[in-house]
């Protein structure tokens, strides 16, 4: 089997490699942005340490970021990076209105919030969208995240490893962290509906209604519960059979454009790393095909199969 242990820190033949390469992360993205807005501080850190009002999509760029390289680069890459993100949010502190509290950013509590309702909306996304996993992938990508959840600051055993686990946690989450709508919460969620676009893209604000579906796709994703809190688009009749068609069909059209055009919007870095991944696959014997996610392992000399991506 090709090793592909010293290329990335998570292989191929993963589940979180199906996960972060599907056309479908960007509405994981925004999915995970709402669910998270639902806790109150959270979203005051996230209003009070950053300057959210003048690039609201910052945060979903910089996310995808911290997940390209902790699912795609280096083993010294994805350290770099979370010690960078740990020493970041060591500094930074919440003032909640309400209490008078001061909370750090790096509290475990706020810090497993964000983790599981980014992996969690990931997984339901995707595979609302098409793919197909088992149960023990399920339960596989789950547990590959919590080596993920390290990178800013959690223990791998406080994280959940399982869809029985992360359901729990969920459950638990709901009587434990007053999760509720607060006004960063309804703002928020405007700006993931209709985005002010950043500076960088202005280019493209003639193409802004294109983002409509993205944010409908996202919000209609949430569970029930958290589109209760919101009740910021109706609860149609028969939506949810068309949210699927519409996901699926969302895939595939974005599956026929341009890596280049579809990677446009994310940081420069991140479009560095994702430009060089063919090459340092081909280096370990991956041959990408014509888009990253459908890759082939070369059979090492000796006859034995390499590493490849589970059944799509």
């Amino acid at each position: 089997m090709v090793d592909t242990s010293t290329l990335i820190v998570r292989g191929p033949e993963t589940v979180t490699w199906r996960v972060v390469l599907d056309p479908l992360m960007m509405v994981a993205g925004v999915r995970a942005l709402m669910l998270q807005a639902l806790q109150p501080t959270t979203m005051r850190g996230v209003w009070q340490n950053s300057d959210f009002l003048e690039e609201p999509l910052e945060r979903l760029f910089n996310t995808a970021h911290f997940v390209t390289v902790t699912a795609l680069g280096t083993p010294e890459q994805a350290d770099a990076l979370g010690a960078r993100v740990r020493g970041v949010h060591r500094a930074l502190r919440i003032k909640d209105p309400d209490t008078g509290r001061t909370h750090r950013v790096d509290e475990p509590e706020l810090l497993l919030w964000v983790h599981c309702a980014e992996v969690s909306s990931y997984l339901e996304v995707i595979e609302r969208g098409g793919v197909r996993l088992t149960p023990a992938e399920r339960d596989r990508y789950y547990d590959e995240q919590r080596r993920t959840a390290t990178y800013v600051g959690l223990h791998e055993e406080d994280v959940p490893g399982s869809v029985a686990e992360m359901s729990a946690y969920f459950d638990r989450a709901r009587a434990e962290l007053d999760l509720r709508v607060i006004p960063e919460s309804r703002a928020t969620m405007r700006f993931l509906l209709w985005p002010k676009m950043p500076r960088k893209l202005r280019m493209l604000a003639p193409f802004k209604p294109l983002w409509v579906p993205v944010g409908m796709l996202a919000y209609y994703t949430l569970p029930r519960w958290a589109r209760d809190e919101y009740r910021t688009l109706p609860e149609v009749p028969g939506v949810q059979p068309l949210v699927t068609i519409g996901l699926k069909a969302g895939r595939f059209l974005v599956g026929l454009i341009p890596e280049k055009i579809t990677g446009r919007p994310f940081k420069p870095e991140t479009r560095e790393l994702m430009a060089d991944l063919p090459r340092r696959l081909a280096e370990s014997g991956v041959r990408p095909q014509r888009r990253l996610q459908k890759i082939r392992v070369a059979e090492v000399a000796e006859g034995s199969p390499g590493l490849r991506p589970g059944r799509r």
